[in-house]
Parts: C-alpha cells; structure tokens; sequence
C-alpha cells in the first residue's frame, strides 16, 4: 500500500456506533430518536469522534429492531421525522463530524411495498425482486438450508405454492439481486441518501446478496452446514459492489463500511483493498467466535484466548499485506458485552475497560466504539426470559427447549449470548432510568446505572472515557498507528497480548494482560534486539497509577495494558 493511501482522511479517524432504540429518548416514549442523538452530539464531539454511525431509522415494523425495512426513503416515526434527520446532518457537520448510515439489502421487511406487490402474484412485475422456488420432488422444502436466526430459511406462500427465501427472520424476505431492476432500485435509494448530505454508508450483511443460482442442498462436508457456503461472498458479489461503488460511493467520496458474515481474509482484501473500488473498510467476526464451541454461538465455553491473538495477528498481517483495511471493533449492537466476556467486569471492571480499549486502538485499521463501551457499560443481568426483546434470543430460547434444554439452562445460555446484552439503554446519569427516558424504557435499564454511568464518568479524570478519549487523540498524532507493521510478541503467553507496530522511526508497542493475575513478562531476545530500544520509550498511555519504562521484563498487575512509543 502506498503512501498516498494511507492518507485518505478515515484511516485517523474513530467511529461511534449509536443504537438509535437505545441512546437517548428526546420524547418521553420509552424509545431513543433522532432528537436525543443530537441532544448529545457534544457529548460525542468531547470523545473526539469523527463518524457517527447511525444504525436503521428508516419505517420498520421493528420485527428485528429496523433491520426488517419496509421504506427505504422515510423515517420511521418513533425515530422521528425526515426534518429531523436533516438537522441531525447540519448539526454534525456544524462541528465537522460525519454520518454514516446503515443500508439494508440483502433483504426487506415482508411489509415493504415491493414484496407486497411480489407475493400478490406469480406474474406480478415485482414477483423476480425476491426469490422464489417451486417446492422440492418431494413437496418440501426447496433445499435445506437454514435460517441464521434459527429454523429453515424458507417460508411457504399457500397462494402461488411457492417458497420464498429468507435467510434471517421469516419476516425478512431476501431479494433477488440476479435481478437488474433491483440493483437499479438499490443504488437509486442510495443515491437519494448521498444527495441529502450523508457521508457513508455501513452495508448490513453485503456478502451474502449473491446466492448460487443452483440452489444446492448443503451435505455438510463444510461445518456447519446450514447452507452457507452456498451464499457467502457468492459469485457475483464483487461485481455488484464495484457497481456500488462507481455509481454511488466514488462520486459522493463516501466512507463505506462492509459487514462481512463468514467470510475470508482474502475476500476482505478485495473488499477493502483501494485499487478494487469496492468498501473502504470491512467488519469481520471471526475473533468474536472464539468461545464458541464447534462454531455453535447457542453453547457455552470459556472463551480461547490464544485463537482470539492469532486471529488479530492473522488478519493484521494479511490485510496489511495485501492492501485492505480492517474495521476494529470488541463490541457491537449484535455481540455481548466484550468487558463481561472476555474481562472482568466487576473486580476489576475500570482496569479491563481500558485494557480492551488500549489493545484494539493500537491496531492498524479505523476504530469502532459502540454506545456506552466508553464508560464501562457491562452485560446486564438478566433474571427471566420476559426481560428480553430480541427475536433471535426469543426464537432460540424456544429452540434451546424443543431440544430438551431445561428453561434454566436456555435461560442461562441467553444470558450470556444475546444480542439484548449490548442494546439496554445507555446510561446518562443517577436519574431514574439512568436518564435515557422519563417514560418506561423499550428494553430494561441495567440496575448499575448509579454506579456506571456517563456523568460519574465526565466528573472522574481518570476515567474509561478519557482514556477512550485520549486513545482517540493519539491515532491523529502519530503515523505509526495508520502505516505501522504488525508483529505478535507474545509468543502464545496464556494470559498476555503483546505487538508492535513498526513505522518509518517509530514503533508502538502494546503490552496487556488477560488475566486477574499478578505476572511477569520477558520479551524473547530476538523481539527485544528489533525493537531498539535506547532509552527513548515513552509511555503514551496506561491503566494503571504507576507508569512504567519499556524494559525487557515487565511486571504487570491484573489487567494491566501499556502502550509505548520508541523512537
């Protein structure tokens, strides 16, 4: 990758994901809008965001919290009103921040227009938008694939006798991109998003749009044999981002963002890389499945945390070399709370904020925060099943008990699983509801929220958001966070994750311990020989009170995480 690359001004900056549901209710509904984002655009402007990553405010029936779109082009009004949304733009900009938003089209809600037209009849003009399959010799289903969000992924039409695809809930028809009209449609929608102002766009599930028009039974030779392999980064993917892209994302220089389900390091290369003129960066999930045994997300086990550091190294070298660039994240509105999962977040709660945060910004690529991870906000707890709204933990849950799981268990699996885990409203103060509404919240408020909450956070200097803030601050100061070489050196030590970044004069080094243990740590000769260390290391940034030199043994405390610059 060139240097000219490395410029490109979202390579320095940070993203904020906001959950629009659960950030903060303007309105006294119960429900976050558009009005309490901008409420707290300060806020986000003291962090040192520069993106802001609005997730679906478009008309919904909410089935899954807006990813089931119904109207592309209007706001829901829960959310609040297109006006609104204008200002949202003009107020971010006003302090030169930018928008990005989530575009959903891999499928649509079953209430949106065009399948309403396509379910109507088989020879309606809209019938090719979706897909559509005739049922199999046998009068089942059409093949057997399944749905992610638990049992198959079709749904029968006693109308017309036909199956349609649904590859996430049954309320999520997938549409059929082998159609022209409907990539047309597509990039006409994101062009009128383009138009009004809106500076990226992050693209839900993009890898999966093309499918195999052969529709083949999965036999299961490739685990776990849901039919996946069938339409992930599918044939004609690329070529119909590329059409994305010289259409809607060059013209407008929009910042995009590629969610990629299962994929591989060498799709989110092409994906990534500048020269394919496709995202400018890419989500990938493969280190938040390392507690997942046999790649089953609905059991449990501790998580492995060698797997997680040779994943990290994997793709920081892989997409460094080949000229990609990755999206950084721990945390997101479809993943558990990192702190609970992979730290501790009671003990020493304060300690494995900053150290999950210290290790991930030191990485090469754009930095993702999610809603309250900048104040330490940990798993809820969970005390029944009637506490949970979402329809991936409802649909499992029943599923966990059809398989003979008792409901403590399937209780006890959701608490430590679902999607509900990172999407409990954010906490602003000690108030009632912890200040996100003054009516009764859509999803329980964590009973800590006097304890760990945005104002105590403000008022602490040394708090988890300044440290998030002065992380933030260092990615713009130093060039070696953007153009840096990765190096594990670690040298698979169970409890500790230690790299460097070499750059042009500079290296940083990242030093954290995993573990509620007192250790020490030597670096190997030949590591401490490369990094040349002459007496001019400096600590840029700590968790702990004392702030020690780069020496080749370090002794660290539970949780301890260093960052060092050495010149």
């Amino acid at each position: 990758m060139s240097q000219s690359q490395y410029s490109e001004w979202w390579r320095r900056s940070t993203v904020y994901q906001v959950y629009p549901k659960s950030f903060k209710d303007n309105t006294g509904n119960g429900t976050g809008d558009i009005k309490g984002l901008i409420e707290k655009l300060d806020y986000l402007q003291k962090l040192g965001i520069d993106i802001v990553w609005l997730q679906p405010v478009y008309v919904s029936p909410q089935h899954d919290n807006g990813y089931d779109v119904a109207d592309y082009e209007n706001i829901n009004p829960d959310f609040g009103t297109m006006e609104d949304f204008d200002e949202l733009i003009q107020e971010l900009h006003r302090r030169e921040m930018k928008l990005m938003i989530d575009i959903v089209v891999n499928h649509t809600s079953t209430e949106h227009e065009w399948f309403k037209q396509s379910i109507s009849s088989r020879i309606n003009p809209f019938r090719d938008y979706y897909i559509w399959k005739d049922p199999a010799p046998d009068g089942g289903l059409p093949n057997n694939w399944q749905s992610k969000f638990g049992g198959p992924a079709w749904q029968f039409d006693e109308a017309s006798g036909q199956y349609y695809l649904t590859l996430f809930d049954k309320t999520q028809a997938d549409l059929n991109w082998e159609n022209e009209k409907v990539r047309r449609a597509v990039n006409d929608m994101m062009l009128f998003w383009a138009k009004k102002g809106v500076d990226g766009f992050r693209m839900d599930v993009i890898n999966l749009i093309s499918k195999d028009q052969r529709f083949p039974n999965d036999d299961g030779s490739v685990p776990p044999g849901d039919g996946r392999k069938f339409y992930t980064d599918g044939p004609q993917v690329h070529a119909y981002i590329k059409a994305m892209y010289e259409e809607v994302f060059g013209p407008f220089e929009m910042v995009t963002v590629g969610e990629m389900s299962s994929t591989t390091l060498e799709h989110c290369i092409r994906y990534s890389s500048p020269e394919e003129r496709e995202f400018s960066m890419t989500f990938n999930f493969h280190h938040l499945k390392v507690d997942y045994p046999n790649g089953q997300k609905w059991e449990l086990m501790p998580y492995d945390f060698e797997a997680m550091k040779r994943l990290f190294a994997q793709w920081q070298t892989g997409m460094q070399k080949g000229g990609g660039w990755n999206a950084l994240f721990f945390n997101n509105h479809d993943q558990p709370r990192a702190l609970s999962r992979f730290a501790d977040d009671k003990v020493y709660r304060v300690e494995s904020a900053k150290l999950l945060a210290t290790t991930l910004h030191g990485l090469q690529g754009t930095p993702y925060v999610y809603q309250g991870e900048e104040i330490g906000m940990p798993n809820p707890v969970w005390k029944s099943i009637d506490e949970f709204r979402d329809i991936e933990s409802l649909n499992m849950y029943r599923i966990l008990c059809e398989q003979g799981k008792s409901p403590e268990v399937a209780l006890s699996i959701l608490q430590e699983r679902s999607r509900d885990n990172s999407r409990t409203p954010m906490q602003w103060d000690d108030s009632r509801n912890a200040g996100f509404t003054t009516g009764t919240p859509w999803l329980k408020v964590d009973e800590r929220y006097p304890d760990i909450n945005v104002q105590k956070e403000l008022e602490n200097p040394d708090s988890i958001f300044y440290h998030y803030r002065k992380l933030i601050a260092l990615r713009k100061e130093y060039g070696v966070f953007i153009e840096g070489i990765f190096k594990r050196l670690d040298e698979r030590h169970p409890e500790v994750f230690a790299y460097a970044r070499t750059g042009v004069g500079e290296t940083l080094v990242v030093v954290s311990n995993f573990s509620n243990k007192e250790i020490s740590f030597r670096f190997k000769d030949n590591h401490w020989t490369e990094l040349s260390p002459s007496g001019k290391d400096e600590l840029l940034i700590g968790n702990t009170a004392d702030a020690p030199s780069l020496t080749q043994e370090l002794q660290l405390s539970p949780y301890a995480s260093y960052m060092w610059l050495v010149r």
